[in-house]
């Protein structure tokens, strides 16, 4: 993903302010988007739906082919299937669902799901690196006694948080897998943020979502939550408020002494 258009320059204030740098002041605990907040496998995510969906429209030619802002316009921070979905609806084109497990090769809304989670399999196989200011933030609520979660649409979040390192900081995952088996909405539902809120035995109120994702800071600001953490890697700092955040900073390392 290029994110050059969004990055600030060097010599620009951070987007974090003084009151900012409080936003998680009086907060029980942090609930973490993974993809772009804690991991940089959202540009992972971006270059395999990319790749799925050239291959796709390569058989279609009478359609508009991939772009960049499709990524963020329909895809970016929901449910794998419902990304197909809204994919394919922006460019008027109807398949049959499938079967849940349906074979990557076939041309259905779950086989194309599926499709898409063989080429991000493929690409985080060699391993991840999670950004170092999302560390030294995670390290130092759990330093302050918070508790955290990880509240993530993806199916992989497991595996992700295995790749990176950081599965030992999180008794709860609230992933694509549980919203299924829960029968939870995705984002822009609120819904899997108060479910984590729930296992850690706090109300919403209590506790701070952070997001990266249009999506996510939707569901965030649509549920009783302490406040919305944006962190722009692409989807653009006056998007993300515009969404709901409370505030946008471009590395959560801003938020720290």
């Amino acid at each position: 993903m290029n994110n050059s258009a969004h990055e600030a320059p060097a010599n620009e204030p951070s987007t974090a302010t003084a009151p900012g740098k409080n936003a998680w002041t009086g907060a029980s605990a942090i609930l973490f988007d993974l993809d772009g907040v804690l991991t940089p496998t959202a540009t992972v995510h971006e270059q395999a739906w990319k790749e799925l969906f050239e291959g796709f429209l390569a058989g279609h030619p009478e359609v508009q082919g991939y772009r960049e802002s499709d990524y963020f316009d329909h895809i970016d921070g929901k449910p794998r299937f419902d990304g197909v979905r809204d994919f394919l609806a922006s460019r008027s084109i109807e398949l049959p669902e499938g079967p849940l497990d349906d074979d990557p090769a076939n041309i259905t809304v779950q086989g194309l799901g599926n499709r898409k989670n063989r080429i991000f399999n493929d690409i985080v196989s060699t391993g991840v690196a999670p950004f170092e200011g999302s560390v030294r933030f995670l390290e130092a609520a759990l330093d302050r006694g918070l508790k955290v979660a990880v509240v993530s649409s993806s199916r992989n979040a497991p595996a992700v948080l295995a790749a990176a390192g950081l599965s030992h900081h999180f008794p709860v995952v609230v992933d694509g897998v549980v919203a299924a088996r829960e029968g939870i909405p995705g984002k822009p539902s609120p819904a899997t943020y108060a479910y984590a809120a729930r296992l850690l035995e706090l109300p919403s109120e209590e506790c701070v979502v952070v997001e990266d994702a249009v999506s996510g800071v939707q569901a965030g600001q649509a549920g009783q939550f302490h406040s919305v953490i944006g962190v722009d890697r692409g989807a653009g700092r006056e998007t993300l408020l515009e969404a709901g955040a409370t505030l946008v900073v471009n590395d959560l390392g801003e938020l720290l002494p």
